[in-house]
């Protein structure tokens, strides 16, 4: 499967990966999704918003069983983020099978659309739609660089883009949402575990900064008669980095649009958009707001007019203690008794997150030896992904069969 998932959206230039939502390189890997689940004798369908589903049971019997994750990237991405959670999940099925398990409830696996929000600038677009936090209304605002919008490039059931939305009969019928995803960091690696469990995810949101001076020609224009955009930007930037280091947070200017984006003009907009994270609410808001404190300082000194505005914000994700402490007792019977398996927080997203307000989520962690992420240099070792495989097959195993 990993082998068949690896050639599709890879750049041949920066080899990372470019599987943006509702592409041709997105339809590939969708049409792998399908290809798997039916080599399986799965029931295949996408829902209203556009997710996958291959489903083992009886959706409608309620109390299912779902694992999986997304197959989407950021710009250059790596080849685990997300792929590794649908290859496991159906590597994970593949197992039980063989071990000839009896299964007492229906199981599924999804492919989530969107997660990462690379096209649209919102992340978990899939699962937003689906657990009501993304409105109808605010989907078709969504539009990407070329101002295509959602769900314009993707054709809604019956052709009719007000189908999507919430979906409560859906999450109605899930009991338990398990998604194993690579580590995104170096903990696992730190404790010598090849497994974790995931306890929480951070508060985090993206701001759009707006950085409004004048155009005029780079050559002629006095420097003491210039309203440059970019310096307030630049000045902003550093000041990211300050308030991120005194939070014990971090901040990230890691897109940026200027115009008239031209060598020999000064730029009238500097648009930059702020990712931040931290560990609780608190502290997430002490950083953005000396963030655009600093910000709206350095744009009056220099004669620009600012616009701040948050385009998305998740707040802390306890996921449920209950599957939490489960997975932990299913993977701590094959362990001595005073080894126990890591539980550990993180700073990244996912659509687990997302859903744990609707219905009970867990995550499970594979170990990543370099903690480097959205990368191309994003890796995890065979061994570990099928320790990966093996561990979600016994919390599979724990939760749907006898």
């Amino acid at each position: 499967m990993w082998r068949d998932l690896l050639p599709i959206g890879r750049h041949p230039a920066s080899r990372g990966y470019r599987r943006f939502a509702w592409t041709g390189v997105d339809l590939e890997c969708r049409a792998w999704f399908k290809e798997q689940a039916e080599a399986r004798g799965l029931d295949y369908e996408v829902d209203r918003n556009g997710n996958q589903w291959a489903w083992l049971g009886d959706p409608a019997a309620g109390d299912a069983v779902v694992t999986g994750s997304h197959l989407d990237s950021v710009p250059d991405g790596g080849a685990f983020d997300g792929p590794l959670g649908v290859v496991s999940s159906f590597a994970a099925l593949d197992e039980l099978r063989g071990r000839g398990a009896d299964f007492t409830k229906p199981l599924a696996i999804v492919n989530f659309g969107d997660e990462e929000g690379a096209r649209f600038g919102l992340a978990c677009v899939g699962s937003r739609l689906t657990g009501g936090q993304l409105t109808v209304e605010g989907a078709h605002k969504l539009t990407d660089g070329e101002g295509v919008s959602l769900p314009g490039p993707w054709r809604p059931p019956a052709d009719d883009p007000d189908t999507i939305g919430a979906d409560p009969e859906r999450l109605a019928r899930i009991g338990a949402f398990v998604e194993l995803h690579v580590e995104q960091g170096r903990a696992l690696d730190l404790s010598g575990d090849r497994v974790g469990i995931a306890s929480a995810i951070w508060p985090h949101g993206r701001w759009r900064f707006d950085f409004r001076g004048e155009a005029n020609h780079a050559g002629t224009t006095r420097l003491v008669d210039r309203r440059d955009p970019t310096l307030s930007y630049a000045e902003t930037v550093l000041a990211a980095r300050r308030e991120a280091e005194l939070a014990g947070a971090v901040a990230t200017f890691g897109k940026i649009s200027v115009e008239p984006n031209g060598v020999n003009a000064i730029p009238s907009l500097v648009r930059g958009w702020l990712d931040s994270r931290a560990e609780d609410q608190a502290s997430l808001d002490r950083v953005v707001g000396g963030i655009e404190k600093a910000a709206r300082a350095y744009a009056a000194a220099h004669g620009i007019d600012l616009d701040v505005v948050r385009e998305s914000f998740t707040p802390v994700v306890e996921f449920d203690h209950a599957l939490r402490d489960e997975l932990a007792r299913i993977l701590g019977q094959e362990r001595e008794p005073e080894l126990k398996v890591p539980v550990l927080g993180t700073g990244a997203g996912h659509d687990a997150g997302i859903l744990s307000g609707s219905i009970p989520t867990a995550m499970l962690f594979v170990r990543n030896p370099t903690g480097v992420s959205h990368s191309p240099a994003e890796f995890a070792a065979e061994d570990d992904c099928v320790a990966g495989v093996i561990a979600l097959a016994d919390v599979l195993e724990g939760l749907a069969c006898t």
